[in-house]
């Protein structure tokens, strides 16, 4: 009873000040922000802390909703991604799974969907009509359709968008969600993109670094490489200093380039690609959050979301198996205390997203 009181004071008390913090706080120092923060992460015990780091799918391509109420039972996820429905059902959905969230004791959670322009009317179905991202025109044209989506998923209770794609557009994968193959407009579209969907509420995410577009084949159905010059990652310097605050990681490897070949491994499971460079060489304080971990580029690896992990990755998604994902970076962290470190910190950063959503 005490545990639970404590608990509850905690998240009541912070329920009365999170409307004084948002989005746009997220990168600033506050050392009220960090005692509610503080308080959220000594509530948790070590298996409700890692979970905060699981993102499964629920939806047409995703888990069965008894499969995350089971997950969510037991505090052992921190989100869930919205993948192939309707608006009508989805609503619906997050509905549910908050209420029974509620009724565990959980952390709310962070929705996420894959609302890119040229892909929305697909996964979302009944969402008001947009054009695909390599038909717009003009930067207007992002912002309009950026707030379009925007009032769609917050209608859903969606709080956390995948968009927009960064990479350039020769490959065929990726050609029709790109806004196009110039390096400028990549970069100003897409900054456009992201300061609209931030401004209204919504996480935006930049991807896929460090970058799909110049690639051969497709990370769904196996690892690809970058050979040679990482030529987008210059794409991301301008969205990190704007204030994006999330970037996924994409399962692609580097070869022939000395100072960051992945040996072939995906950038999703290198420490060099995801802490080395993206979080330390370009300094981003944001959210890192893997590409599907069931993907042809990286299912294969074993152990892959524990090296996504000890890699850097913050949000570990779609992982074949949530329960093994989440008990191998529990006893990562037993073994080795650096580590354990390292996901204090990823987990600091998801309570703080979560403060400045205004979801506690």
């Amino acid at each position: 009873m005490k545990r639970f009181f404590l608990l509850f004071l905690s998240l009541s008390t912070l329920s009365t000040f999170a409307q004084n913090y948002s989005l746009s706080d997220f990168f600033v120092y506050d050392a009220e922000l960090e005692q509610k923060i503080d308080d959220v992460f000594e509530s948790l015990n070590d298996t409700s802390r890692a979970g905060q780091m699981i993102i499964p799918a629920a939806g047409r391509l995703g888990k069965s909703q008894e499969h995350l109420n089971a997950l969510l039972a037991k505090n052992y996820i921190g989100g869930i991604l919205l993948l192939n429905g309707t608006k009508e059902g989805f609503t619906t959905m997050v509905n549910d799974f908050n209420a029974l969230n509620e009724s565990s004791n959980g952390l709310p959670l962070l929705y996420s969907a894959d609302a890119e322009p040229s892909l929305i009317g697909y996964k979302i179905k009944n969402c008001t009509p947009v054009k695909k991202a390599n038909q717009m025109v003009s930067r207007a044209e992002v912002k309009k359709f950026a707030g379009s989506i925007c009032k769609d998923l917050k209608d859903i209770g969606i709080n956390y968008n995948y968009a927009p794609v960064v990479d350039m557009s020769p490959n065929e994968a990726i050609s029709y969600r790109a806004f196009g193959d110039n390096s400028d407009t990549a970069q100003i579209w897409s900054r456009v993109f992201i300061e609209e969907t931030q401004k209204e509420g919504i996480v935006a995410t930049a991807k896929h670094f460090p970058g799909h577009g110049y690639v051969v084949g497709d990370t769904h159905k196996k690892l690809v490489y970058i050979d040679g010059e990482m030529k987008e990652v210059e794409n991301y310097t301008p969205l990190i200093k704007a204030g994006v605050l999330s970037i996924m990681v994409a399962h692609i490897a580097i070869k022939n380039n000395e100072k960051y070949n992945t040996n072939d491994m995906p950038s999703s499971v290198s420490r060099k690609i995801v802490t080395d460079l993206l979080k330390h060489e370009m300094k981003f304080k944001g959210l890192v959050v893997t590409d599907a971990m069931n993907m042809g580029g990286v299912a294969s690896i074993p152990n892959c979301e524990l090296k996504a992990a000890q890699a850097g990755c913050d949000l570990i998604l779609m992982p074949v198996d949530e329960e093994k994902a989440l008990f191998d970076i529990i006893n990562g962290m037993q073994e080795d205390e650096t580590f354990q470190k390292q996901v204090y910190a990823s987990v600091r950063k998801i309570i703080r997203l979560k403060i400045c959503l205004g979801l506690l």
